[in-house]
């Protein structure tokens, strides 16, 4: 089954583009709350999205999903409402799917659960430790459609210097393998286009095949909008990016013989890279 790729933009010129060219989930990113103490400093995608973005996009979304990623469980205060009047506002705007980052506690995912109420796909992102260490406890809970395994937060939180090195030290491999074991459809991290990224393409595509992953997110490098701003070159990366990920990914499903000795080389690629950082 080919990846379901998601892209973040709140801009309707390039949802509509990117829905044009196969991208399967436009994502509408709201996370703030919190984000910014725990990855200042590093170079990740911080985009303070709206629900008014929420409601400007479902106007033009009619191939593609509307993913929107709110706040972590939260009450209210002075500088901004609670998670349920959050959630709801977004189902409210259009949204297809919504994610929960950054939960630690089986009772933030029931609490999320509860609110959203079946009104849209539950999508968790498990991206720290304690998610992880509890994910048993998690997955009983009822309401949970998909898991997506966030290696930005996960690694900070465990020291590392890449991200990617949670490909070896087995901590997605668990996680997948716990997901599988419940039926329940997961994902991990995000992808460049084909020849791009500190860590080849090809090598995380395959490893996605490998440990059944059916998620991935269009990572910044994919397309930057910020940097890239003339409409038909944006049409074109997106056009052909997605076209060469789709045949490679035709190659992955058809050469699983090929799967372990890439997981031997994506590792060994991977801490290549970490030593290099850590000096």
């Amino acid at each position: 089954m080919a990846l379901k790729l998601m892209y973040i933009t709140n801009r309707p010129e390039i949802a509509c583009i990117a829905q044009e060219a196969g991208v399967d989930r436009i994502f509408v990113d709201m996370e703030y709350i919190g984000k910014s103490d725990r990855q200042g400093g590093m170079n990740t995608v911080q985009c303070r999205h709206t629900v008014e973005d929420v409601a400007e996009l479902r106007g033009h979304i009619t191939k593609s999903e509307l993913m929107v990623r709110v706040n972590p469980i939260h009450n209210a205060t002075d500088r901004y409402s609670s998670s349920e009047e959050e959630i709801d506002a977004v189902i409210d705007a259009g949204a297809d799917v919504v994610m929960l980052p950054y939960f630690k506690t089986a009772a933030e995912v029931k609490r999320f659960t509860d609110c959203v109420g079946g009104r849209a796909t539950v999508f968790l992102l498990v991206e720290t430790p304690e998610a992880a260490e509890c994910l048993d406890a998690i997955l009983e809970i009822d309401g949970i459609d998909e898991i997506h395994i966030g290696l930005n937060d996960m690694s900070l939180a465990l020291g590392k210097k890449f991200m990617f090195e949670l490909l070896c030290d087995g901590t997605v491999e668990r996680i997948c393998r716990k997901c599988r074991d419940k039926g329940i459809t997961y994902g991990f991290g995000g992808i460049a286009a084909l020849g791009k990224g500190m860590l080849p393409c090809e090598h995380v595509i395959m490893e996605h095949y490998r440990l059944g992953s059916q998620r991935a997110i269009l990572s910044r490098s994919f397309c930057n909008c910020d940097i890239v701003t003339d409409i038909g070159e944006i049409k074109r990366i997106f056009e052909t990016g997605l076209k060469e990920i789709r045949e490679y990914e035709a190659y992955c499903a058809c050469h699983p013989e090929e799967w372990e000795a890439n997981r031997v080389q994506t590792a060994e690629k991977i801490l290549g890279i970490a030593q290099g950082q850590k000096k």
